[in-house]
């Protein structure tokens, strides 16, 4: 496996090093994995070869250039969910999706994404998604906006009729007034179509904080709402209980409309 260093954790240096890890990692096994290199954790959800070791690739840069940080990752926790303690314990942590939307990947679909999201006392304070076949970097850091390929985002107006994507049944989920569609299967496109204007909510069960830390960073910067569908607050590093349905909206508004689901 390839071995990286990291100068310094400035933004832009992470994210150099999620673009280097995918390149040398990730895509050279894009569309070219062996029936070997997939396994499933549980029947549908996969994990491939790229997936272990980016993730062992990412956290072992990441330990070696903050050592006073957590630092882990989706396939550390399903080897042992007790990590989640110690992610909520950690005054200072970073959270790794090495490889988001496995499934896709296994497909062959461009539609996938690494996800990285840096921690203060369970909060997001910078987070970074990078799609590497699109070649797409969205970064966040709290209180200073939201970046796009370089350029600064600017919350978007929303669609008429607003619509939300959602893995769920709308035997569960289907708000009055509101268009529902699939989502893209991956979060880290998801987040950044929210971004652009594309959709204006999405709604996921069981949330996972590698999965939505960095992108609901980015949804409040520009003025969204990230909160349970219960009313309470999303926050990455804390425990989150079976069944819970997660809400982000691009507005206060949209929020409003989708919490009558």
């Amino acid at each position: 496996m390839p071995r990286f260093t990291l100068d310094d954790t400035s933004t832009e240096s992470v994210l150099g090093l999620l673009e280097r890890v995918a390149a040398e990692i990730i895509n050279p096994r894009f569309r070219a994995l062996s029936g070997g290199q997939i396994a499933e954790k549980k029947p549908g959800d996969y994990v491939t070869v790229a997936d272990r070791e980016s993730e062992a690739a990412l956290t072992e840069t990441l330990q070696a250039a903050d050592p006073g940080a957590f630092v882990v990752g989706e396939e550390a926790v399903a080897a042992d969910p007790g990590l989640l303690d110690r992610l909520a314990a950690a005054e200072h942590a970073y959270v790794i999706d090495p490889l988001d939307g496995t499934r896709n990947f296994v497909r062959g679909s461009d539609d996938h994404a690494m996800l990285l999201a840096e921690l203060r006392d369970g909060e997001a304070v910078r987070g970074w998604i990078w799609q590497p076949q699109h070649q797409l970097a969205v970064v966040a850091e709290r209180g200073r906006g939201v970046l796009r390929n370089g350029a600064r985002v600017v919350a978007p107006p929303v669609n008429d009729p607003p619509n939300v994507a959602t893995s769920m049944s709308t035997r569960h989920f289907d708000p009055p007034g509101i268009e529902a569609v699939r989502t893209r299967w991956c979060c880290g496109v998801d987040y950044p179509d929210l971004l652009a204007g594309t959709i204006d909510a999405l709604a996921y069960r069981n949330p996972k904080p590698w999965d939505h830390a960095a992108g609901a960073l980015m949804v409040r910067e520009l003025g969204g709402v990230v909160r349970f569908a219960d009313g309470t607050d999303y926050v990455p590093g804390r425990p989150v209980e079976s069944g819970q349905i997660l809400l982000v909206a691009s507005s206060p508004a949209v929020a409003e409309q989708i919490g009558r689901g």
